[in-house]
């Protein structure tokens, strides 16, 4: 059996495409279903966000999984498969373990230990736990180790690393700033100013911080009452700005206005004497939107995009730097399992080579004990024991290394051998013979 992985993701396709080939949590089953099938896949799981849509496949027929899943793709997102194929990757045995690994850890990601992949992940498998095909499960003894072996790995190189520490995006260095000022945002009221990407990431940012509500205020109307509806946010008309800064703790303005839309004068006359709490405004945009005297009022605390990014890059080049521990740990736990999915393979043959051996102890025992008929039961139990201890004696050695071979990469080869030199299926390889690329 082979473990493959097909997909695309950020650095593959554009964001329409991966748009049109992100699965909700309703349609996972139905696409698992139709590629756990007699004759394509014996398990499956699906990981989709929006970076990257991937099916993880543990195949009985290489060419015949791999084909399906490509198939599925392509057709979902309208494409010819050679079309689809350029966008596509396809890793195979241990480059896909490798693969799940590094996306577990936060290090495959769009930005370097972002912490939402590993819940995605876990989320991905859990589904799939839960998802039968006409076939039975989806998820049978190798994805399931599979993916708890990549979710223990992740979860190493979290805690055990600072790949993870700070703002890593804009978004979230605009979080922590306002973290930096009211220390928890638990209950905390915000005004977003503008409707479009950055501004959602942003709120989702502010949302799972505890932002208690969000205003949405946009020169459309029509798109704020839509990012409203997505956040769960609500929206306000754009002349109400000014008399919504005295309600709210947080502002955070992108919008693509050429000229600034919060201005000096508007923020005293919504304020008179100045802001009686502090108020934190976030301006992510490029022109900016806020004039920068904003920030001289009593109690406004301005931050620019120039500010936000240079929190990214000085915690972006932290993360970078906790890279080599990162891979130490993803290495490891590669390894680990690794030499229990190899081992697999190893099990048919020792199980062959001890019952070739035992039917042969059977055999001769049986014609030298009628040649000794005139011993006593406890003479032929104690002959019958001897041969059992010589043939686990001779067999010890080879099973361990047999063993040793499946965890070290020469375990085809040694397989191979062994099966031909016993006779275990005149000379074929083991039919669940680990794959053939280099371990």
């Amino acid at each position: 059996m082979s473990i493959v992985v097909v997909g695309l993701n950020h650095r593959t396709a554009p964001v329409d495409l991966r748009e049109q080939l992100a699965f909700g949590r309703s349609e996972v089953p139905a696409a698992l279903a139709e590629l756990v099938a007699p004759g394509l896949a014996a398990e499956a799981v699906l990981l989709s966000t929006c970076n990257r849509t991937e099916f993880y496949l543990a195949l009985e027929d290489t060419a015949a999984g791999e084909a399906a899943g490509r198939a599925l793709l392509a057709g979902r997102a309208g494409l010819a498969p050679a079309e689809m194929g350029r966008h596509l990757y396809v890793h195979r045995d241990r480059a896909a373990v490798e693969h799940l690994f590094r996306v577990t850890a936060g290090v495959d990601s769009m930005i370097l230990g972002e912490p939402q992949i590993q819940g995605q992940v876990k989320e991905a498998y859990q589904l799939a736990l839960a998802t039968r095909s006409s076939a039975g499960p989806v998820v049978g003894t190798v994805l399931n180790r599979l993916f708890q072996s990549a979710l223990r790995a992740g979860g190493r190189v979290r805690s055990e690393t600072e790949l993870g520490l700070g703002a890593a995006s804009v978004s979230s260095a605009a979080v922590e700033l306002a973290k930096k000022i009211f220390g928890s945002l638990q209950g905390r009221n915000a005004l977003v100013v503008g409707a479009g990407e950055m501004s959602e990431i942003t709120v989702d940012c502010l949302k799972r911080e505890g932002v208690r509500r969000c205003l949405v205020a946009n020169r459309t109307e029509a798109r704020a009452k839509e990012l409203a509806e997505r956040v769960g946010g609500q929206p306000i008309e754009w002349d109400g700005i000014g008399a919504a800064l005295a309600r709210v703790d947080i502002v955070v303005c992108s919008t693509a206005a050429p000229r600034p839309v919060l201005r000096g004068e508007q923020v005293r006359a919504a304020l008179p004497g100045g802001a009686r709490r502090p108020l934190c405004i976030v301006d992510i945009a490029i022109p900016r939107d806020v004039e920068p005297e904003v920030g001289r009022e009593p109690n406004v605390f301005l931050y620019n995009i120039d500010d936000l990014q240079s929190i990214v890059d000085t915690n972006l080049g932290r993360r970078r730097d906790e890279l080599p521990r990162a891979e130490a740990l993803i290495a490891e736990g590669l390894d680990e399992f690794w030499s229990w999915y190899a081992s697999l393979a190893v099990v048919p043959t020792i199980r062959a080579l001890r019952d070739h051996g035992e039917a042969l102890r059977q055999e001769e025992l049986e014609k030298a004990l009628r040649r000794l008929a005139h011993l006593a039961p406890e003479d032929r139990a104690a002959v019958e024991a001897l041969t059992r201890a010589l043939l686990n004696k001779l067999l010890h050695a080879p099973t361990v290394r047999l063993r040793e071979a499946a965890g070290n990469g020469r375990g085809t080869a040694v397989l191979d051998l062994v099966r031909y030199l016993y006779e275990l299926d005149h000379g074929a390889p083991a039919e669940d013979a680990p794959p053939r690329e280099p371990l």
